[in-house]
């Protein structure tokens, strides 16, 4: 199992725009995909309070690969994108990282 590690930056007041897309859509459509979420959290304390941090779940980076080319090119994902971006980009940037857990991890 590989854990990966995502961190949106979003552009000041933007916050609600990008949770509402994961709520609203995202979530429904990696449901169908087979992609697993871990947890979602906004930063309460920290150096930006713009910053939404989720983890996801793969098989292996061959799962990744497959899941998430299939997720980025549905037809419902790229509406829900482009609706939710109509009044301009939500994210200043994005960082990605993939995990894998020490043999000492509560998570496998």
């Amino acid at each position: 199992m590989i854990y990966e590690l995502r961190i949106y930056t979003t552009i000041p007041g933007r916050m609600p725009n990008l949770l509402a897309r994961f709520e609203n859509h995202t979530l429904k459509i990696w449901e169908k995909h087979g992609i697993k979420q871990v947890g979602f959290w906004t930063t309460l304390v920290g150096p930006d309070a713009n910053d939404l941090t989720y983890m996801l779940a793969w098989e292996s980076l061959a799962d990744r690969e497959t899941k998430w080319n299939k997720f980025f090119a549905d037809p419902e994902w790229q509406e829900a994108k482009a609706a939710s971006e109509a009044d301009g980009p939500i994210n200043a940037k994005v960082a990605c990282s993939f995990l894998t857990p020490t043999k000492f991890s509560a998570i496998q």
